[in-house]
């Protein structure tokens, strides 16, 4: 069963708000941004949000539910563990394993990548399995970083429209103008639920 088993904020939002002041022009402080400054800078995705970065490592995640997330590669670093058995001491033969063998896979993602991994991976068009070792980090990442959980939604909440070959329907719904209206606001009473 998937589980994440290690998980750790890596950086302090101090350091981003002193990337964003010095844009600007202004002197470094010591304070921690407010909840509001927070979620609009990450909603406007300016450039210092890369410097929030996130470590964590889901045990027991199916190999090919692995392979979506390694796909992604901006702004994310993956360390998947081997199937080889000269490696991990195991007595079967790497051929024997199946695409549905569980593994450990551990990120290091800064801000900006998970919110573009969320676009797809929260997608009705994303297996329901990788949708759900999403849901799980996320869950994960909302007792620390609500704020950012709160903008990652899927790519038609992102975009305001579906932009998917074969839209599953989901943007002619009440809950998606629901999903809609909570992303775009700048309030965290508003966030999306997952």
């Amino acid at each position: 069963m998937i589980k994440i088993n290690f998980f750790e904020v890596l950086t302090k939002w101090t350091s981003v708000l002193n990337a964003a002041r010095t844009t600007v022009g202004k002197y470094s402080t010591n304070k921690e941004p407010p909840s509001i400054w927070k979620k609009k800078i990450l909603l406007a995705e300016h450039s210092p949000i890369r410097l929030l970065i996130i470590n964590w490592k889901w045990s027991g995640i199916k190999y090919w539910v692995s392979a979506h997330f390694v796909r992604h590669k901006i702004g994310i670093e993956h360390f998947v563990k081997t199937q080889r058995s000269d490696r991990t001491g195991l007595s079967h033969s790497r051929g024997d394993l199946t695409q549905d063998s569980e593994v450990d896979h551990e990120c290091t993602a800064n801000a900006q990548s998970i919110i573009n991994i969320s676009r797809k991976r929260l997608c009705s068009a994303a297996s329901k399995e990788t949708r759900e070792a999403w849901q799980l980090f996320l869950e994960k990442l909302r007792e620390k970083e609500p704020e950012l959980v709160s903008i990652c939604v899927r790519e038609c909440t992102y975009r305001g429209f579906c932009p998917e070959l074969m839209c599953c329907g989901y943007v002619e719904t009440e809950a998606y103008n629901k999903e809609l209206k909570s992303y775009r606001s700048t309030s965290l009473n508003s966030s999306p639920s997952l």
